[in-house]
């Protein structure tokens, strides 16, 4: 964005989580004129697609494993990096995130692909941390929110494997702020599910590593999940290993019956040297609650 000829960079009006500096069209240029052009999501999922069934071609990855491109939700761009119009500028980059999606789905095989999409900063303009374009209150916000995810769902073909990750942020290993509980996470998941008119194949939740109370999992006692959808709880934490992810998925166990263990917010901002490390963890844990 800061290298687009039409917008100009400028600071924050205050200091904000993550990365500060924000974008807004330059003067005298119109909201509604600007194409962002290509946003490298699809080359980048494109050239990792390529290496991937190279792996699984010569045995390294098994058959019939995904191939997964997460993606952020518009709302997450122009949430925490777009001044103004962000109204008219989600519009324009929605646009084009959904014509580098049709690139992904026009290449990589159906069968072979799953789709994630990635909410954050939602989560942080419900509790107030970024400012919000779309509605001053909860509800309504919620209702705005829902709807945008539904319909990045929808252009996801039934073929293709649809997931979602909900979160809390992880810049610099931290959130924007601590939820209380599931309730918000769990809000959203129902508005999706009950929304969308395709199969929706997971749903992934934080779980804090200081959060191993019932309380914090109550909220979930009222999500229905339809068959076939799986719900992963991201309760495995680098800092506190095995027992600290045996207590949480007790303190889940006492309101959710079934649910995936996976990381609070992937993998990716680790260390190359953690990941082996956290994966046996996540297959310990795994044989532990067959």
């Amino acid at each position: 964005m800061q290298a687009h000829p039409d917008l100009e960079t400028i600071p924050p009006p205050s200091p904000e989580y993550g990365p500060s500096e924000r974008v807004r069209p330059k003067p005298g240029v119109d909201a509604a004129s600007i194409d962002f052009g290509p946003l490298g999501y699809a080359e980048a999922a494109l050239e990792s697609w390529r290496v991937f069934h190279r792996l699984r071609e010569d045995g390294t990855i098994p058959a019939g494993i995904r191939f997964q491109v997460s993606l952020p939700t518009p709302i997450a761009v122009i949430g925490a990096f777009v001044a103004g119009p962000q109204g008219e500028l989600e519009r324009r980059y929605e646009a084009r995130l959904l014509d580098e999606l049709a690139v992904i789905l026009g290449t990589i095989p159906a069968e072979d692909l799953a789709v994630q999409w990635d909410a954050a900063v939602e989560f942080a303009i419900f509790e107030g941390v970024f400012p919000s374009w779309f509605g001053s209150d909860y509800p309504t916000q919620l209702e705005e929110v829902g709807r945008r995810l539904v319909r990045l769902g929808g252009a996801v073909p039934e073929s293709v494997d649809l997931g979602y990750h909900l979160c809390y942020g992880d810049f610099g290993h931290r959130h924007f702020a601590e939820p209380a509980d599931t309730g918000k996470l769990a809000a959203v998941a129902g508005r999706i599910l009950g929304g969308l008119e395709r199969r929706v194949d997971w749903i992934h939740l934080p779980v804090p590593r200081s959060r191993t109370d019932a309380d914090y999992f109550k909220p979930l006692a009222d999500l229905v999940l339809p068959s076939g959808t799986d719900l992963h709880l991201g309760l495995v934490h680098a800092t506190d290993g095995r027992a600290g992810a045996l207590a949480r998925i007790e303190a889940a166990r006492s309101v959710v019956g079934e649910f995936g263990i996976a990381t609070e917010c992937g993998m990716g901002r680790r260390p190359a040297g953690q990941i082996s490390t956290l994966l046996d963890l996540h297959a310990e844990l795994a044989d532990l609650l067959a």
